[in-house]
C-alpha cells in the first residue's frame, strides 16, 4: 500500500483532522540513513508529523521542523511541503536502547526532555514564520501537541508512532492530528477525549491495516467524518547536482583551485538524503571559470 494523508473535518465541522500513513516513506529515511530502532522511531514520528503539517499549508509554501534535545540523537531535522513531499535525517543514526518499561521504544531516552521543538513555515513572504516551544516530553507526540496549544494557540491532540522490525527495517508507520475548532462543544471534546483514552496506539492500527480514513473512523466516529482531500506522501528530497555546484561557486575561485590541487576532484553530501554527488576536476574547472565570470560582471 503507498502512503498517503487525507484532510477532513469532523463532528460537524468543529474539528479539523489528519490521518497518514507513513511506513513506506520512514522506510526510505531509515535505508537511507542507516538509522537504528529507537532513532527510527524518533525521526520516523518527526517526518510523519511534519508531512501532516506541511499540507496544513498552500501552494509552495514549506515547513521545517527542528526537534533538539540533551539525548545522544542530537538534532532531528525534517523538511516538508504542501503536496506530501518530505525528508529529514537525525545527527546520530546509530541510537538504540532496551525497550521502556511500557515495553515500547524508549524515544524520550534518545531525544531528551530537554532543549527546544523549532517549526519554522516558508509561506513565501519575505520573512518566515518561526515558533519555538521547550520539549516537554521527548516522546514527539506530547512535543507537538504542545507546540499546537502553544506557539498556534489551537487546542490539539497529535499522535504519531513507528514499529521497528528487529533486523532495523520499519514495520508499521502512521499518525493522526486533531484540532478543535472555535465553537467545538464541551460535548465534543469529551467524547474524543474518551476515544483517545481507549484506541490503541496509531502504529498498531497500521500493522493491522487499516487506512488514514479508518483511523479517523475509530477516533471520531465514522459518521462524523468528512474527508476533503487525499494526499500521496513519499520521502523527496530536494537536492540536486546543480544545486551543489552552485553551493560550491559561492566558495570562490581560491577554494575551488584548492579543490583541484590537493584532491582533483570534490565530493558532496547531502545530510537530508545522504545522497553523493563527484565533482570531477573538468566539472570544478568550470565551476572556477563561472565564479571568474560572476566576479568580472
Amino acid at each position: 500500500m503507498d502512503d498517503y494523508l487525507v484532510k477532513a473535518i469532523g463532528c460537524n465541522g468543529e474539528v479539523r483532522a489528519y490521518a497518514i500513513r507513513s511506513t513506506n516513506t520512514v522506510s526510505e529515511a531509515q535505508r537511507r540513513h542507516d538509522t537504528w530502532a529507537t532513532a527510527s522511531a524518533a525521526l520516523g514520528r518527526t517526518i510523519t508529523a511534519a508531512a501532516m503539517m506541511g499540507s496544513m499549508l498552500k501552494g509552495d509554501s514549506r515547513i521545517t521542523v527542528k526537534v533538539e534535545g540533551d539525548g545522544p540523537l542530537g538534532v532531528i531535522l525534517v523538511d516538508a511541503d504542501t503536496v506530501g513531499d518530505v525528508r529529514g535525517y537525525v545527527a546520530n543514526p546509530h541510537v538504540d536502547f532496551e525497550v521502556n518499561e511500557l515495553g515500547k521504544l524508549d524515544v524520550r531516552r534518545a531525544v531528551g526532555t530537554n532543549g527546544t521543538l523549532t517549526v519554522v513555515k516558508d509561506l513565501g513572504l519575505r520573512e518566515k514564520f518561526s515558533g519555538q516551544v521547550p520539549i516537554v516530553s521527548g516522546e514527539i507526540g506530547e512535543d507537538f501537541t504542545y507546540y499546537f496549544a502553544t506557539s498556534e494557540q489551537v487546542p490539539s491532540a497529535v499522535g504519531v508512532g513507528v514499529l521497528v522490525n528487529p533486523d532495523h527495517s520499519i514495520l508499521a508507520s502512521g499518525g493522526f492530528i486533531l484540532q478543535m475548532m472555535p465553537g467545538a462543544t464541551d460535548q465534543t471534546i469529551s467524547k474524543i477525549e474518551n476515544h483517545l483514552k481507549t484506541i490503541k496506539p496509531i502504529s498498531t492500527l497500521i500493522k493491522e491495516g487499516l487506512t488514514p480514513e479508518e483511523i479517523l473512523a475509530e477516533l471520531l466516529g465514522k459518521e462524523n467524518v468528512e474527508i476533503l482531500e487525499t494526499v500521496p506522501v513519499k520521502f523527496q528530497c530536494t537536492c540536486s547536482k546543480e544545486r551543489f555546484g552552485n553551493a560550491l561557486i559561492s566558495l570562490g575561485k581560491q577554494e575551488l583551485q584548492e579543490m583541484i590541487d590537493e584532491d582533483g576532484q570534490a565530493e558532496v553530501q547531502c545530510h537530508f538524503c545522504n545522497e553523493k554527488y563527484l565533482f570531477t576536476r573538468n566539472e570544478l574547472e568550470k565551476l572556477k571559470q563561472r565564479t571568474e565570470e560572476k566576479s568580472s560582471k
